[in-house]
């Protein structure tokens, strides 16, 4: 492959070699970028070819494929989505909870099949939205949504502008539907939102909503500046000349060829042991994955069993998801308050009608500064949304204004330290109100203490944030100093 060319006066045979180069060029780098995760070039050099075809492209139009990487950029607006009809249903997933009713799920599946064991594939569950992609001799002509099963959106253009999504595959059958989820990265999402507050616009609640409403844009050009990308998990419908594994798990590897991306964390499991390790496996590696789950799914790995299962209702009897317990859960701000850091910093706390988030009960929540409070629109009396993520401080998610009572009272910053009765100052250029009593502000000694017996700073084996509070409290200590001077007998009271 040469390296990107400086802008020359082609005539049409040039450009049309170029163009092909170019595409080729970008497909490669696309590859490496998106299913490999082994870039080999720096952004800006890819930037560079890309522009260098959009320039080609636009001064030659019927050079123009519908293969084109430039179509990541999106196209023209739509004034509504066609509808498509699945050629194979698009079908939910039942759910388990326990490892009771995964058990149970078990032992039905050994019944019908009369086998004494099963071999699972399982996947972590993404929290995006389900998509089927059509090639057709090897090009990407329909993207649709699951709609109802059914019957699904013409989505089609926006998801030609998913870079990890190959618009044109090498050697594929006649006929290929590949299914799997959309969804955004969390790191894409929090660039996203940041940019976002830069331009003093709306901000999205989470990745899922954001991946959803991202790929449901009537202008296909709002989609391409969304960072989404795609995890392939089954097959639809395909054509007589394509030879496919007999499992489920080698099918999925088959696909990886062609250029679909897919989940490196799939693994093959055997009984409800097998899965009940995956989930936990998963379960402790959550919080740290790039992306939103919601659980796990189990497959039955073997394709013959999947036949001779079928389905039941609008659901494969083959397949089911393990549920995490919910991170985001609903209730009521009943009240909010204002705490005191070290450093003055005044973080405004919701006080919550008790609830239970990922198995711990949730009954307060932190709203981060008063610019969050008013940009959320958070006001006591609301119903909000609440999420807590692993050992992350419980935060309000969003409040849902259609519930919004009557008497609901707007969030107000107090104009004196509730502590020590100093000022509370909230600087133009500061998201952030701080008190001004310094050392005089009992909240910030004591906050500051705690800070220099912590792990990031003098790592005090055995002084938490309870004890330094209790000594505080008896006056055994004022400043951090004064650790120092406290005899075995006092600490022992």
């Amino acid at each position: 492959m040469s390296d990107s060319s400086s802008q020359q006066n082609f005539t049409l045979a040039e450009a049309q070699a170029r163009v092909s180069e170019l595409s080729e060029i970008i497909g490669y780098h696309n590859q490496r970028y998106y299913e490999q995760d082994d870039p080999e070039i720096p952004d800006v050099e890819y930037d560079k070819y890309f522009r260098e075809l959009l320039a080609l492209e636009e001064q030659f139009p019927e050079l123009k494929q519908s293969t084109s990487p430039s179509l990541r950029v999106g196209g023209a607006a739509l004034e509504g989505f066609d509808k498509v009809t699945h050629a194979i249903r698009m079908l939910s997933l039942q759910n388990v909870f326990t490892k009771t009713e995964l058990e149970a799920y078990h032992e039905r599946l050994i019944k019908l099949l009369d086998v004494t064991t099963l071999e699972y594939v399982a996947e972590p569950k993404l929290d995006g939205l389900a998509v089927s992609l059509r090639y057709e001799n090897g090009i990407l002509v329909t993207a649709a949504t699951r709609g109802d099963g059914t019957t699904g959106e013409d989505i089609t253009a926006n998801v030609r502008t998913i870079r990890s999504i190959p618009l044109k595959l090498e050697k594929a059958p006649k006929v290929l539907e590949v299914r799997g989820e959309v969804f955004m990265p969390r790191s894409g999402f929090n660039k996203m939102n940041a940019d976002l507050r830069k331009q003093d616009k709306k901000t999205y609640a989470n990745p899922r909503n954001s991946a959803a409403g991202s790929l449901r844009q009537l202008d296909s050009k709002i989609t391409a500046s969304r960072p989404l990308t795609m995890n392939c998990y089954s097959l639809g419908e395909t054509s007589a000349d394509a030879v496919l594994p007999s499992k489920h798990y080698a099918r999925l590897q088959w696909l990886k060829p062609f250029g679909f991306p897919v989940n490196d964390l799939i693994q093959v499991v055997e009984g409800v042991a097998g899965c009940e390790n995956y989930y936990a496996m998963i379960g402790s590696k959550r919080d740290s994955l790039d992306y939103e789950i919601d659980g796990v799914v189990y497959k039955v790995n073997d394709i013959e069993q999947q036949e001779e299962l079928g389905f039941v209702s609008r659901a494969p009897r083959w397949a089911t998801a393990h549920k995490f317990p919910a991170q985001e859960q609903i209730t009521i701000v009943e009240n909010v308050d204002f705490q005191v850091g070290r450093t003055g910093a005044i973080t405004p706390v919701a006080r919550l009608k008790p609830v239970e988030v990922a198995g711990v009960i949730v009954s307060n929540a932190t709203l981060h500064n008063m610019d969050e409070v008013e940009r959320k629109d958070i006001r006591i009396g609301d119903t909000v949304i609440v999420r807590r993520a692993g050992d992350v401080i419980p935060e309000v998610v969003s409040a849902i204004i259609s519930k919004r009572p009557d008497n609901a009272k707007k969030v107000v910053l107090p104009s004196h330290c509730q502590e020590c009765g100093s000022d509370i100052v909230r600087s133009e250029d500061e998201a952030v109100a701080r008190c001004i009593g310094g050392l005089n502000c009992t909240a910030q000694r004591k906050e500051g203490i705690k800070y220099f017996a912590s792990r990031k700073a003098m790592d005090i084996d055995g002084l938490g944030d309870k004890l330094c509070e209790q000594l505080f409290d008896a006056g055994l200590i004022k400043t951090s100093a004064d650790l120092y001077a406290l005899e075995l007998e006092q600490v022992v009271e």
